[in-house]
Formats: C-alpha cells, structure tokens, sequence
C-alpha cells in the first residue's frame, strides 16, 4: 500500500499561483500511476491531472490547460501540481490519488487517496 499525504493549499488572490505537493510512503512511489482531483463546494469530485510512473505522460483536464502542470520527482517520492493564474473556481478542495494501473482521469480507477488540501482563490 501506499499512503499519501497533500500539501501547499492555502488562500490566494485571482491571478496567483500556488504548488501543491504529496509525499508518497510505503510501496515504491515509481510503481504508482498519479492524479490530482479537486472536489469545490457542492460539486462531485473532479480530474485535475495524472501523470504515467516514469513521469513522462500526462494528461490535464480542458479547465486548466496551459495553466496547471503535474510532475512527480521519483528520486523524492513527491508528486507535484503547478498552478497558475488562478481563478475563483478553482476553489476546491485538492486530493492526490495512485493507481498501480495505467494513469486515468476516472477517480474510480484509484484505490489510494490523500486527505486533501484546501484551495481557495478570491476574486
């Protein structure tokens, strides 16, 4: 099994950036696929991004291309989320999922899930 655990959320303005982490323990990280999922206020859980074991495929949801990057660093059992220029519905809250399969946008796919982290984008 793998545990995961997010960080990096917090409050920011329109326009900012922010990077998320999640620190992977337990089985060896590079044998887990990654996503990122975002659950806002009154919405069903939602992808945000995966990524491949080797880091080297990727796929981002339509509502933050060009603007979030996902990335892992295998060497620190970290997976990470680069956001910019921020909007008020991003606001979410921010979870990180690993799957021994292939990398997904569908959350049922992932068995291993953080607690999450808050994001909150003010206008």
């Amino acid at each position: 099994q793998v545990q995961l655990v997010e960080s990096g959320g917090g409050l920011v303005q329109a326009g900012g950036s922010l990077r998320l982490s999640c620190a992977a323990s337990g089985r060896t990280f590079s044998t887990y696929a990654m996503g990122w999922f975002r659950q806002g206020p009154g919405k069903e859980r939602e992808f945000v991004a995966s990524i491949s074991r080797n880091g080297i495929g990727t796929s981002h949801a339509d509502s933050v291309k060009g603007r979030f990057t996902i990335s892992r660093d295998n060497t620190k059992n970290t997976l990470y989320l680069e956001m910019k220029t921020l909007k008020p519905e991003d606001t979410a809250f921010y979870y990180c999922a690993a799957t021994v399969g292939l990398y997904s946008d569908r959350n049922a796919y992932y068995p291993y899930w953080g607690q999450g982290t808050q994001v909150t984008v003010s206008s």
